[in-house]
């Protein structure tokens, strides 16, 4: 007597199976991203993977002039300021790394960790940040993000000056300014820690929802039953629900709610306005 055949073929490997979703011939940026979005919409990929991905191939387009903290908002130190000086500033921004620059605003001179300072605590002598001041890289606004990234890779910079066509300071760049292109907001332990307000009434009887509202968060103030098992977020639930990135406009009925997109661009919705779906 023959064996039996194989009930099932053995399971592909998530890589095997987003490698056999891509097999076709991609002859375009706009169509492997289609095809990454489908892959996503199959099941493949989760929201956040393929944000990250589409992120890093759109990070080749932008220039540092698109993302950099312009001069007017930089917080920088003058190489002259006393120690106390110095110190009262690290402390009241919070900022980690601080151009400093000589009596012209132009002239920057060096980058101060602010870590550094610790060693000006070590001994009884005359506190001095000036030999902490770290060399500086200054570059073109016109720079793509992709090659500044493997430039900071290299190097081992954190920051760097941003010139104009003039010579003067135009801003500053950071390697987490690069990455939150990738992987989007980075808070750290300085950035403001209130609650952010997820669920907002409206004087029409919607409700403005952020995509980022745990389900279980929704649930309790809408006394909604939404499974939390498969997606964290609203905003998953709803991507998936759609089968794609929803854009502002569109919207779907599910489980006895309204939710029309408000906010979101190509990678990503960010909210939603809800109300009460009537069948």
């Amino acid at each position: 007597m023959s064996e039996d055949p194989p009930s099932s073929q053995p399971q592909r490997s998530w890589f095997g199976r987003l490698t056999h979703a891509l097999s076709g011939e991609v002859s375009s940026r706009e169509e492997l991203l289609e095809e990454l979005r489908d892959a996503q919409a199959n099941g493949l990929l989760s929201n956040d993977t393929l944000s990250m991905i589409e992120g890093a191939i759109e990070v080749s387009d932008l220039t540092v002039g698109d993302i950099m903290v312009p001069r007017a908002q930089m917080v920088s130190l003058p190489v002259t300021a006393s120690f106390e000086e110095v110190l009262d500033t690290v402390i009241e921004s919070g900022h980690s790394r601080f151009p400093v620059h000589g009596a012209d605003r132009d002239e920057i001179v060096g980058i101060l960790l602010a870590k550094d300072l610790l060693r000006c605590f070590s001994g009884s002598g005359k506190r001095d940040f000036r030999p902490l001041l770290r060399p500086v890289a200054l570059i073109p606004e016109s720079k793509r993000l992709n090659i500044l990234l493997k430039e900071f890779r290299l190097s081992h910079h954190h920051m760097a000056i941003v010139v104009d066509e003039y010579g003067g300071v135009g801003g500053l760049v950071t390697i987490e300014d690069v990455l939150e292109q990738i992987v989007g907001d980075i808070d750290d332990e300085h950035d403001d820690e209130e609650t952010p307000n997820l669920i907002q009434p409206q004087p029409d009887g919607r409700f403005l929802v952020a995509a980022i509202t745990p389900i279980s968060d929704f649930n309790d103030r809408f006394e909604s039953r939404f499974p939390g098992d498969e997606h964290d977020t609203v905003g998953a639930m709803l991507t998936s629900a759609f089968g794609h990135v929803p854009q502002p406009g569109e919207e779907t009925a599910l489980g006895g709610f309204l939710f029309r997109v408000t906010k979101g661009d190509a990678r990503r919705v960010q909210q939603f306005a809800v109300r009460i779906h009537e069948a």
